[in-house]
């Protein structure tokens, strides 16, 4: 049995982001296993792993065919769903220091009703980054994007409630929208709500799986532990990746509800509590 489990799912990444990745989660006393998926066209990644000779990560190179982020993580899920205490699904992009990864081991072996936990995640620069969401509403994911400049500012306060402003990055919090940057997840909670939902291509998969997590078990934002992403809100800059966001916001408010969410709105009221 392994205290910590994780995947790490890439795509023609930076090399040195992926190794940097790769070295903040293997730098701990605790008995880890990490997989590494491969959606690129080549294994010219994988390579670069290979030159590290950790016998605790695994590599698997999809051949050649882009399965998308929550269907390739499901399968190192599938491998670790009886071998770990907790599984951290980790971008590429993503770096922390040494002990990190203790300090949330030891949260959630203190609280056994957290499902999932996510540290604070900063910029490289060391602002905060606002991945604490309240579950969003059509006018959270497409009024902010797609409305003209005079009608957003009608928004901003409600896109700082949306982004947790007002409870604010330092407290501990129940959060019911927690980001996929770093998913730390009890493992045997997969077996429960289930795997993510790969109709999912690309973002939005998160939200639906903390939405499932929460149905069972406190969904938790723990500041005292802290990691880096660098954050390149890639569905901002490529149309294509846009048309990707939009197709999975349609399938979230198809799954959950566009108008009428009782359970969102009920979350969302509760939200904020200091855990």
């Amino acid at each position: 049995m392994f205290d910590i489990t994780a995947s790490l799912v890439l795509y023609k990444n930076n090399p040195r982001d992926v190794i940097k990745a790769i070295k903040s989660f293997l730098n701990t006393s605790l008995k880890v296993l990490l997989y590494v998926v491969d959606n690129s066209p080549e294994d010219t990644l994988g390579k670069i792993v290979e030159r590290l000779n950790d016998g605790r990560i695994e590599y698997i190179f999809n051949n050649g065919e882009n399965l998308g982020f929550g269907k390739a993580h499901n399968i190192a899920i599938k491998k670790v769903i009886d071998k770990s205490k907790y599984h951290l699904v980790l971008n590429p992009d993503v770096w922390f220091e040494k002990g990190t990864l203790e300090k949330l081991f030891d949260f959630m072996e203190k609280n056994p009703d957290v499902g999932q936990v996510m540290p604070k995640v900063l910029n490289p620069d060391g602002t905060v980054q606002a991945l604490c969401k309240r579950l969003p509403s059509p006018i959270d994911l497409f009024g902010r994007r797609f409305l003209p400049s005079p009608f957003k500012k009608v928004l901003d306060e409600r896109l700082k409630w949306y982004e947790f402003w007002d409870v604010g990055y330092d407290n501990l919090a129940e959060v019911p929208a927690l980001s996929g940057c770093f998913m730390f997840v009890r493992t045997k909670v997969f077996k429960e709500v289930g795997l993510f939902d790969d109709e999912y291509f690309m973002y939005m998969e998160d939200y639906d799986m903390c939405r499932r997590i929460n149905s069972r078990y406190r969904t938790i934002y723990y500041p005292e532990a802290i990691i880096y992403h660098k954050y390149g809100k890639h569905s901002y800059k490529n149309k294509k990746l846009l048309l990707t966001h939009i197709r999975s916001a349609i399938r979230y408010f198809n799954k959950w509800g566009w108008i009428l969410d009782l359970d969102r709105d009920i979350k969302n009221i509760d939200s904020g509590r200091v855990a």
